[in-house]
Parts: C-alpha cells; structure tokens; sequence
C-alpha cells in the first residue's frame, strides 16, 4: 500500500503541490550530483530526464511528458552493460519520474548511492550529502520512508 504522505491533495493524498517540488527538487539533484561525478558522459536520456524534472518542477512540462521520459531513463539503465551507469540512469529515471508518483523521490537517492558503492566511493558521505541538501518541509517525510524500506546497497 502506498504512502499516502507522497499522495497529492487533489488525489486524497496529504502532498501539497509545494512539498511535491521540493521533492522532485531534492530527488534531481541527488541524481546530477552522482552523474555529474562520474567521470563519463552520460547517455543523453539521462540528461534529458534531469531536464525534465526541472521542468516539470518550474510548470514547463506535463507529468505525462515526465512519465515518459522517465521510460527513456530505465531503457537506458536496461541497455548499460555498466553497472554504475545502470545505477545512475535508474536514479536519473526515479527522479523525473516523481512528477508522476512523488515516492520514487527516495529512489532517485537510492540509486545514486548504489552509483556510489559500486564505483568504490563513500555511501556514508553520499547520503551525508544528500541529506543535507533536504528541505526542512520535506525531510521528516523522506527520513522515516527510507527507514520504513530498510534500504538495502
């Protein structure tokens, strides 16, 4: 069963529009920072995802246009022989599409962090960094999920 805190209002949920940006917000930058550490160029669907999110984020795009995106982020995580770019194309994935359902939020962090272990990096200072960067609005919300899923990396 869902999470009704990662619900929109207007769909019986407890997730204002505001709390829902600074989600897809939280979750996209989480993504850019591992891609952006990589080392290696992403593929283009993984750009154009994190795009997306921003968009979405500033009203530009629609979540149906977010939805697919999303589509295009997991295709390319399914094609990478590259386990850390398969990571960071999930991530990528999970982030813009938290326009459509706001709890892949988590999942964006999450799989930046496995980008991390699997490139050798600290998962400790990645999800320091991470937390860090939440909203105070939303940081309650996002702590006590990830403590509900018992995240495995």
């Amino acid at each position: 069963m869902r999470d009704k805190r990662f619900v929109a209002v207007h769909r019986g949920g407890m997730l204002t529009k505001d709390r829902h940006h600074q989600l897809i917000r939280w979750a996209r930058e989480c993504s850019e920072h591992e891609i952006s550490r990589a080392g290696r160029d992403p593929d283009p669907r993984l750009v154009r995802a994190l795009q997306v999110a921003k968009e979405w984020e500033e009203g530009i795009v629609t979540v149906g246009e977010a939805r697919n995106t999303a589509v295009g982020a997991i295709a390319a995580a399914r094609e990478s022989s590259d386990p850390v770019m398969e990571a960071l194309a999930r991530s990528a994935g999970h982030a813009v599409a938290t326009a459509h359902m706001a709890d892949h939020a988590p999942g964006a962090a999450d799989y930046a962090l496995k980008a991390v272990k699997l490139a050798g990096g600290s998962v400790e200072e990645e999800r320091q960094w991470q937390d860090d960067r939440l909203p105070p609005d939303i940081r309650e919300l996002v702590i006590t999920a990830r403590q509900k899923k018992h995240l495995r990396l």
